[in-house]
Order: structure tokens, then C-alpha cells, then sequence
């Protein structure tokens, strides 16, 4: 960890922002913000975002402990420039329409059908055995935050910026990667919450992939440049 928490805090901040804008996760809080109270799916969603980052973090953190310092040096190096390339490409080959947002709002659509009452799927028996099993978390936790936080955590789990954040933990500050990411998805949640789908359609989708391509190579350069100093 040779590098300083302020460092490991920025990378990690302006990565977390440009990869969270106009991410699916964006859109489903913005969507879910129009239907449901904000508060609610504000605390859901950034609940499950701290949650992941942190857990997130104590891979990249462990993985110099189970893999050699060098080799985890270089599957990062071996990331940024592969998520930077892979970014640039959705940037140039994108028709620039919002279809992440179409696709999530599709997709949540459908989860409102299926859980409607006019569905004849079900068996009375299987309804009442959810009911027994979720009543407990329903006391606890309203359903609303329970949908924001399950929607945002599983649509993060194996994403790009997860596992940019394990590689950046991995070799930066654990401390300020954290810090950074943390901050940097409650400035975006925030902003999909409180601006809504107005903001989230406004958002081009090729510039932010444009942006974030150039950030990773940029990190993948200095990644590069740090192992040449220490030989």
C-alpha cells in the first residue's frame, strides 16, 4: 500500500462517479424515485452501495495476502487498461440512446406485473408461506427500501465498477478507496433520488463512456509508470 489515502481517496472518487452515472443502478434509483418515496429508496439504495464498496475493498485488501504484491500489481494495471479499452469501445459503438434506461425500466415494469394481483401463477399455499417468511423484514425494514437495496446490490455484484474497486483496493490506501467510493455513490444515488428520470434521460451516455475510458487508461498509465520506479 504504498500509496497515500488522499491518493487512493481520489482515484477512487472520480472512478466510482464516472462508472456510476448512467449505470443501471443510476436509473433504477431514479425510477424507483418517481414511484416510491425518495427517502426510503435513497436509504436502500446507498445502504446496498456502502455495503458493496465496503465489501468490495476487503477483497482487493486481501488479495495481495493470498496472491504475491507483483502479480496483484499487474492484474490491476491488466484491468484499468481493459476497462478503459472496453469503455472507449461502448463510447464509439454506442447509437447514443438511453438503453440501459429502457432496459431497466422494462425490466421493472415487469417486476410490478408479475407482483400484481391479477397474476394466477401462484397457489394460495406458496403466497402465505412469503408472507410467513418476509413478515419479519416487513416489521423491520419497509418493503420499499428492501426493493431499492436487493435491485441496487444485485445489479452491482460482478459490475465494472466492483470489480475496479477490488482492483483499486488492491493496490491503493484501503482507507481512502473506501472514503472515496463511498462519497462518490452518495453524490450520484443522490442525484438520480432527487433529479429523477428528467435528469437520468438527459445524461449522454457516450460522453460518460468517453470520460471514464480516458480515467482508466490514465490509471493504467500510472500503474505502469509506479512498477517501472520500483525497479
Amino acid at each position: 500500500m504504498g500509496s497515500s489515502i488522499l491518493e487512493g481517496f481520489t482515484k477512487s472518487l472520480a472512478m466510482t462517479v464516472l462508472s456510476e452515472i448512467g449505470d443501471k443502478t443510476f436509473f433504477a434509483a431514479a425510477i424507483l424515485a418517481m414511484r416510491h418515496p425518495r427517502r426510503l429508496v435513497l436509504a436502500g439504495c446507498m445502504t446496498a452501495l456502502i455495503i458493496m464498496t465496503i465489501l468490495s475493498v476487503l477483497l482487493g485488501w486481501a488479495a495481495p495476502n493470498l496472491i504475491s504484491r507483483q502479480w496483484t500489481h499487474h492484474i490491476t494495471t491488466v484491468l484499468f487498461f481493459g476497462f478503459g479499452l472496453w469503455s472507449l469501445w461502448e463510447a464509439f459503438t454506442g447509437d447514443g440512446e438511453s438503453e440501459e434506461l429502457a432496459e431497466v425500466e422494462a425490466k421493472l415494469d415487469g417486476n410490478l406485473k408479475a407482483g400484481s394481483p391479477g397474476s394466477k401463477g401462484a397457489s394460495k399455499d406458496n403466497d402465505d408461506l412469503k408472507k410467513l417468511q418476509t413478515r419479519f423484514l416487513m416489521q423491520i425494514f419497509s418493503p420499499i427500501f428492501l426493493k431499492a437495496f436487493s435491485i441496487t446490490f444485485f445489479g452491482e455484484w460482478g459490475d465494472k465498477s466492483q470489480i475496479a474497486t477490488i482492483g483499486l483496493a488492491s493496490d491503493s490506501n484501503p482507507f481512502g478507496v473506501v472514503l472515496g467510493g463511498i462519497i462518490g455513490q452518495a453524490l450520484c444515488t443522490t442525484a438520480a433520488v432527487l433529479g429523477g428520470k428528467s435528469l437520468a434521460t438527459q445524461i449522454s451516455e457516450k460522453m460518460v463512456s468517453l470520460s471514464s475510458g480516458i480515467l482508466f487508461l490514465v490509471f493504467g498509465v500510472q500503474s505502469v509508470l509506479a512498477s517501472a520506479t520500483r525497479l
